[in-house]
């Protein structure tokens, strides 16, 4: 009895440890990313391209965990087949992924650059709601109460938000830049929404195989290739001529430039292997919901650190949206209370035929 509930603490530490560095890893990245562009900084495809651009600190990781991934000790998702897919089905898979990523990342980084970052973090929010669309149709995640709830309560969080433009143009954001903000954040939550469902779909249905070496491929090659895809970007739109300028003009100065862009970077990586790790733990839509956690969390910190105006309508957001996060993470709730119950039943019901067998 001992070693089972011991590996049950073991998986609660991991998913513990899990989101504590997305929640952290993610809340940090949004507020130096917003401290890049209210310092000085311009260039939408270099916000973009530190986004993805941290992979390399995770190589070594990938060289100890890779004896992992030919071990007898790698437990499949699907038993009946601990074959690899094709070489070339997993380049598809990571180019696909890769590309998803640098197009939403494009829109992350016009939606904060236009956004207050209370209002880019909320309208993050509504991540979780088309997780829930996808997931329906690419996992078979079901409807329940709770999570109809929650999506209702997402959907107006996000409408208040779209009919507070005159509140928010009083910062001095342009009502044409901050419709393009509000409409790239929305875009960018349903792409990245949308790459977790399928990545998910992927290790279930295709890749098969349950080990952390796997979860640091689906971020190391996708990241390598948005990460290409940001250096192309650079140069065809001619922001790599203003990049000198920038660091030089940058308003907490050069070292400070270079520290926020690497830091970033890091932050960035840090969160999405930690999100990638839910994914194969638990599912795509718990990953989201833990990775929502940081989106109350950084409107507060705006107001302390960037004096974000937090109006009545904007407070109903906020409060709106943690209705609709508490409700997702209920409906986790019940549903793991159910799966243990279903366990303890499995169990018993075998422990009963065995001894009948013996009688």
């Amino acid at each position: 009895m001992k070693l089972p509930r011991l590996k049950h603490y073991k998986w609660w530490l991991r998913i513990a440890s899990y989101s504590f560095f997305l929640i952290a890893g993610q809340a940090v990245a949004t507020l130096l990313g917003r401290l890049y562009f209210d310092q000085g900084g311009n260039s939408k495809w270099m916000a973009t391209f530190v986004q993805s651009a941290g992979f390399p600190i995770l190589l070594p990781l990938l060289v100890f965990f890779s004896p992992l991934l030919r071990s007898t000790a790698s437990t499949p998702l699907n038993t009946s087949s601990t074959k690899l897919p094709p070489l070339s089905t997993l380049a598809f898979l990571y180019f696909a992924f890769g590309l998803m990523l640098t197009g939403g990342n494009l829109m992350y980084s016009y939606g904060l650059s236009y956004l207050p970052v209370s209002t880019y973090s909320l309208l993050c929010a509504t991540q979780l709601a088309f997780n829930a669309l996808f997931s329906f149709f690419f996992n078979s995640q079901k409807f329940t109460p709770f999570i109809l709830n929650s999506l209702v309560l997402l959907t107006i969080s996000a409408s208040l938000l779209a009919v507070n433009t005159n509140s928010e143009n009083m910062t001095g954001i342009p009502k044409g830049k901050y419709v393009i903000g509000f409409l790239c954040t929305l875009g960018a939550s349903a792409t990245f929404s949308l790459n977790l469902s399928l990545v998910q779909l992927s290790f279930q249905k295709v890749i098969k195989t349950e080990t952390f070496s796997a979860v640091l491929d689906m971020q190391i090659y996708p990241s390598f290739v948005a990460t290409c895809g940001c250096v192309v970007g650079l140069f065809a739109s001619g922001e790599w001529k203003i990049l000198r300028n920038e660091m030089e003009n940058y308003g907490k100065g050069r070292v400070s430039y270079m520290m926020t862009l690497i830091w970033t970077s890091l932050t960035w990586q840090i969160s999405q292997t930690a999100m990638l790790g839910l994914i194969f733990e638990v599912s795509s839509l718990f990953s989201n919901v833990i990775s929502t956690l940081a989106y109350p969390v950084v409107p507060i910190l705006a107001v302390m650190f960037f004096h974000d105006k937090m109006d009545g309508v904007k407070v109903m957001a906020l409060v709106l949206a943690v209705w609709g996060l508490l409700s997702y993470i209920y409906q986790h709730y019940l549903d793991d209370s159910k799966s243990k119950v279903n366990k303890t039943s499995d169990n018993e019901a075998s422990g009963a035929g065995a001894v009948i067998e013996v009688c």
